[in-house]
């Protein structure tokens, strides 16, 4: 039994010996794809939307509903609106937002530096139609009808004053006392109080500030005459129809069928957030924004529209195959975790197949070079025995010879190469016999 292990450990350490360059090559190429393997993702991230009870802010709870089921926590945080979402995004200050569309505008317009901006669209995700509610009898179906009047504008900072302002200024309606810092509900009390003529909102069709307005006498709703022109001139405007009798069948509001623009929210990401929760969020996206609503069809969001921010490229990836394969078919842990070894193993894979067809044929080679540096000696002595024989020198010929013969029978060498012993150890007796031939001749 001592034998036994002694000869495994032995074996052991010829193995050992004859793969640790192997090994070597291994440790180093793993710590190398270590270093292009991406962390695990994070448990917490962290979301900027817009102002507490708006839409994004609904929004966000849907989908920390949605992440929570996946074991990832998402804060939601409110904000004065798109700008300080994008601010804190460069700041490292949340890791998703959602962006109006017609935020980023290109360098020589924009009022801030967006080129060094980390932020990435994972695409559009619903529509914000731009609702313009004015007070008065007359009929207005364009802009540059309000030159003049109070208009309530959006806060500073959000994406409803950015926009308002766009389209003010094509129609030569510049800045001044007359444009009013206010938006959402507060614009909707001042316009009903006949404090202010006309007020911007960007608001979903269910939204209570929309709805309000719209039942509000003497208050009426713009239908862009001039939609189609705007979306030559800000790409990322849409055109939507509220169609006759929508708010209203009874009554038959409004009367006739209203032509708004739209402008499409984006989900956007820090370009550093790991790509297996850019895949999750675009997943909660399809849930959340995939259905149809007032106005837009089943399956037309999320996608890729007019995106002012670079794709990022897992959303590139998302558009064209879809989920990633493991998430579809796995929990989100068990997934992220697959990814992961499969990003480390395959090049150790890869590297370790061919080494593995080398390393027998060197272990083959270690163990057999054992045996022949004895026939080395013993083809040396041959030599020396057959052409300088002195019967002098038999007794040392034979202790060489003995010598030989112990240190074949003293090696430990793995079963299958025991035969090369035993003919060692026949040639060693035809030595033998000839010395012994050579001394009966002398």
């Amino acid at each position: 039994m001592i034998e036994k292990l002694k000869a495994g450990l032995i074996s052991l350490r010829d193995l050992l010996a004859t793969a640790w360059w192997i090994l070597l090559i291994l440790a180093i190429a793993f710590f190398a794809a270590l270093h292009f393997v991406k962390p695990a993702p994070p448990k917490h991230i962290v979301i900027t939307t817009g102002a507490e009870g708006g839409a994004y802010f609904r929004l966000a709870g849907r989908y920390s509903a949605i992440l929570a089921k996946n074991g990832i926590a998402l804060e939601v945080r409110t904000s004065e609106g798109a700008l300080e979402n994008l601010r804190r995004l460069e700041k490292n200050e949340a890791d998703v937002a959602f962006l109006q569309g017609g935020i980023v505008l290109p360098p020589e317009e924009a009022y801030y530096d967006f080129e060094e901006s980390p932020a990435l669209s994972l695409g559009s995700v619903f529509y914000e139609p731009v609702w313009v509610f004015y007070r008065g009898d007359r009929k207005l179906d364009k802009l540059n009808q309000l030159a003049g009047k109070r208009i309530a504008i959006g806060q500073e900072g959000s994406g409803v004053r950015q926009l308002a302002e766009q389209m003010l200024a094509a129609n030569r309606i510049t800045a001044g006392d007359h444009l009013v810092p206010l938006g959402g509900l507060k614009a909707a009390e001042e316009l009903k109080s006949g404090r202010i003529d006309a007020a911007f909102i960007i608001a979903a069709q269910e939204a209570p500030v929309v709805q309000a307005l719209l039942h509000t006498p003497g208050v009426q709703l713009m239908s862009f005459s001039q939609a189609e022109g705007y979306t030559k001139l800000f790409p990322f405007l849409t055109t939507v129809t509220l169609p006759r009798g929508a708010v209203d069948v009874g009554a038959d509001q409004p009367p006739e069928d209203i032509h708004l623009l739209a402008a499409t929210a984006s989900l956007v990401v820090r370009d550093d957030l790991h790509p297996a929760l850019q895949a999750l969020l675009l997943q909660a996206a399809s849930e959340v924004h995939g259905r149809s609503g007032f106005f837009q069809r089943p399956g037309e969001f999320p996608s890729v529209r007019n995106e002012a921010l670079p794709l990022a490229d897992e959303a590139k990836r998302y558009y064209k195959s879809g989920p990633p394969f493991l998430q579809r078919y796995l929990p989100f842990w068990l997934a992220v975790l697959i990814d992961r070894l499969i990003v480390l193993l395959l090049p150790l894979i890869a590297l370790l197949l061919p080494l593995l067809r080398v390393a027998p044929t060197l272990y083959s080679w270690r163990i057999r070079s054992r045996i022949y540096r004895l026939y080395g000696e013993l083809k040396y002595l041959e030599l020396d025995i057959r052409s300088h024989f002195d019967t002098a020198r038999e007794a040392e010929y034979r202790q060489r010879l003995d010598s030989i013969e112990q240190q074949a029978n003293s090696l430990s060498i793995p079963l299958g190469f025991t035969d090369l012993i035993y003919t060692l150890r026949e040639h060693i007796n035809l030595v033998r016999q000839t010395l012994t031939r050579l001394a009966g001749d002398a």
